[in-house]
């Protein structure tokens, strides 16, 4: 006659040793990595950032929200962290761009494909474009002052997006932006002066001017 063993005492189904590595696994590591993963979403993705953004916007909002310059009507115009594309002889141009289209197609100071040339000082591509733009800019610049082009003129920036120009470079604009609007040259020196921010924490870098800032300036200059 058979017998039936009974179950051990104190061991349910759910306890078996069978089950335990499942049990230890969902308890140990399973459990803690989604609570976690919950927490630093909540935290990183929606508690910093949203008071990050309360702060700037509430101490400063200007930059928060792009530097935007906007003309009198509320339009906005351009920023002054993004350089823009001038070509006619009455305003301040800006440094060469390397910067491309989505399509691979070059336009300068295209705002959502910030790039360089990667070109590195002994490259012959380099020189070569270097040399053609010394070239364009004492064409463009016939009444410039003599002696070497400022470089910032006729290199481009690591950003491809540089709003600002050293002071020689404008200085060296101001002969032919003057003979252009009909104004005199001293006019337009003392507007690059007026405009001239210094160096970073005033020991930092070089002073510069803001083009657009700039180019604004001179649509408000009377004859």
């Amino acid at each position: 006659m058979s017998t039936i063993t009974p179950d051990a005492p104190g061991l349910t189904p759910e306890h078996t040793p069978e089950r335990r590595p499942v049990q230890t696994f969902l308890n140990k590591y399973l459990r803690p990595a989604v609570v976690l993963t919950l927490i630093l979403t909540i935290v990183t993705g929606f508690l910093y950032p949203g008071i990050i953004t309360g702060i700037s916007q509430l101490i400063f909002p200007y930059q928060a929200n792009g530097s935007l310059i906007k003309d009198s009507s509320g339009n906005v115009i351009g920023s002054e962290l993004i350089g823009q594309y001038w070509t006619q002889p009455q305003y301040f141009h800006g440094r060469p761009s390397a910067t491309v289209n989505l399509s691979g197609t070059p336009t300068p100071y295209e705002a959502d494909n910030s790039t360089a040339s990667n070109l590195g000082p002994t490259s012959a591509t380099l020189v070569k474009n270097v040399q053609q733009r010394v070239a364009d800019l004492k064409k463009e610049n016939p009444n410039a002052p003599a002696g070497p082009v400022p470089v910032d003129l006729v290199t481009t920036s690591g950003s491809g997006l540089d709003p600002d120009i050293s002071i020689a470079g404008a200085l060296y604009q101001a002969p032919r932006i003057a003979a252009a609007r009909g104004v005199s040259q001293d006019s337009i020196t003392q507007l690059i002066t007026n405009h001239e921010a210094g160096r970073f924490l005033g020991i930092f870098g070089e002073p510069y001017v803001n083009v657009l800032d700039l180019n604004l300036a001179l649509n408000a200059l009377k004859k």
